[in-house]
């Protein structure tokens, strides 16, 4: 059967056709496209929003990213190791040298600028302090007596054994002394402060004045340590390990130990290995009753210092005889 002639052109055309149909198609969907593109219409314009007012509180830097939530597995503690702690490096301790013996040498100043200066005598590893005048010009004969055994180590009359160190402060009062020497207003020191009451054991603000001394008023101070003597002289008995301490006072001719509400064992020792060479009375039977506050020998006691008040018989003589047997027993006694 012979094909028709339309089969026969389509056979002999198929490739320029399809060419044709390709473009025609490319044409078509171009129009189309032309077509959607010029007939959309514009979207409308949204209406300005307002500034917003000025908030102080808000932070006006650079913008912080908005944190986004992280999903972390839940493990087991593991128990931390602790790091190795670190030692700080041993401090090197260095010898201080002694002072030259006999020679005066300060441990501190007074309210007014006065050096409250001590002298050094032996160089054994028992340190023992001798202290005058801490109610400055009113017992005034406590810093003579003190300068008195002072010269005495000075020549030799006097010597210090050899395992003890002697120290010795005449003048622990200077500003009581030199402003009001043998007068009631030197009890005190430039603040009207009572040195032997300013001490941080048993210390009151004020007291019970009965018995006491009334001459002129006195305070125990704003606060324990309120003075420069108290603070300086605290210093050096602690710093230098002091083993015994006379304070001499006048005029009860009496000793007194230091400890609350009984005297401690070795003050009780040291007060009638004193009292054993002099005529000073120890038990005080002669006390009036005062309330003793603050006071520098129950302050040494509470810190393991043999301590005791030496009181002399009155407000001039040194007792100086008495005294000289009174320094011997004191470098002589052992605990």
């Amino acid at each position: 059967m012979k094909p028709s002639p339309f089969y026969s052109f389509i056979r002999r055309n198929a490739t320029r056709l399809a060419i044709a149909f390709f473009i025609f198609s490319a044409l078509v969907a171009s129009l189309a496209l032309l077509f959607v593109l010029f007939s959309r219409k514009p979207a409308p314009s949204l209406p300005a929003l307002p500034a917003l007012p000025f908030l102080p509180f808000l932070h006006t830097g650079t913008p912080t990213p908005t944190a986004t939530a992280t999903i972390t597995p839940i493990l087991p503690s593991i128990p931390s190791i602790p790091s190795t702690p670190t030692i700080p490096p041993t401090s090197t301790l260095t010898s201080t040298p002694l002072p030259p013996e006999g020679e005066a040498f300060s441990i501190g100043e007074s309210i007014e600028g006065k050096s409250l200066d001590v002298y050094r005598f032996g160089s054994g590893p028992i340190v023992r302090v001798i202290i005058g005048a801490i109610h400055g010009g009113y017992e005034s004969n406590t810093a003579t007596l003190a300068w008195m055994l002072r010269d005495d180590l000075r020549k030799g009359t006097m010597t210090v054994p050899e395992d003890i160190t002697l120290y010795l402060l005449p003048l622990f009062n200077p500003d009581g002394f030199y402003d009001y020497t043998n007068q009631p207003e030197g009890r005190s020191n430039a603040h009207g402060v009572d040195l032997n009451r300013n001490w941080d054991v048993y210390w009151k603000l004020d007291w019970n004045r009965t018995g006491c001394f009334n001459y002129f008023p006195v305070t125990a101070g704003e606060y324990a340590f309120s003075e420069p003597e108290t603070q300086a002289l605290r210093d050096f008995l602690l710093a230098n390990r002091v083993n015994a301490v006379i304070s001499y006072h006048s005029a009860m001719s009496a000793i007194f130990a230091g400890g609350r509400p009984e005297p401690d064992a070795a003050s009780d020792s040291l007060a009638r290995a004193l009292s054993a060479v002099s005529f000073y009375l120890y038990p005080p039977v002669n006390d009036p009753g005062c309330e003793y506050t603050g006071q520098l020998i129950d302050w040494a006691s509470a810190h393991g210092i043999a301590a005791v008040d030496v009181e002399l018989t009155d407000h001039q003589s040194t007792d100086i005889d008495i005294n000289r047997k009174v320094l011997r027993a004191f470098l002589t006694w052992k605990r």
